[in-house]
């Protein structure tokens, strides 16, 4: 593959610190923080036996960007969906089609499995993102909910 397109890999156990760097700007992007147990949590979940994935696209050599995704249960169709759970570019590689690249590599992931429906959440302020995402579909009607426990 000619070096100047993206190129999108499984994280493995030695892209630690890229994977964390990632993370902590995808959080920041959304005004949170992770926790050091947090982040063990997601990445024992990446690597463990849960559905849960972990990809990078690297782009001139370097990864600039990570797709998280897991399995859904829909319980109205009885089916399973990607979820698309994180989603995230280093704002010096946006524009590069790097976003779309790795949403149709999970598209292209639930394809190869036969899950009919990939889906995902953003913010309301994210309006580049969801330039590229109302690409794909407009967004739903639904509203999120949620409910801290404590």
């Amino acid at each position: 593959m000619p070096p100047n397109l993206p190129q999108i890999r499984p994280l493995t156990p030695t892209d630690r610190a890229t994977w964390e760097a990632l993370f902590a700007a995808y959080a920041a992007f959304y005004k949170t923080t992770t926790t050091p147990e947090g982040r063990d949590a997601v990445w024992d979940w990446i690597f463990g036996p849960e559905d849960f994935w972990c990809d990078l696209v690297e782009h001139e050599g370097q990864a600039v960007g990570l797709v998280q995704y897991q399995l859904m249960h829909r319980s109205l169709s009885g089916e399973k969906v990607v979820y698309l759970s994180d989603l995230y570019v280093d704002p010096g590689a946006r524009g590069a089609g790097l976003g779309r690249a790795l949403i149709d590599h999970v598209i292209a992931f639930a394809r190869a499995r036969g899950i009919g429906n990939v889906r995902w959440l953003t913010q309301e302020f994210n309006y580049a993102g969801r330039r590229l995402y109302d690409s794909y579909r407009p967004k739903s009607d639904f509203i999120l909910y949620s409910v801290p426990v404590e």
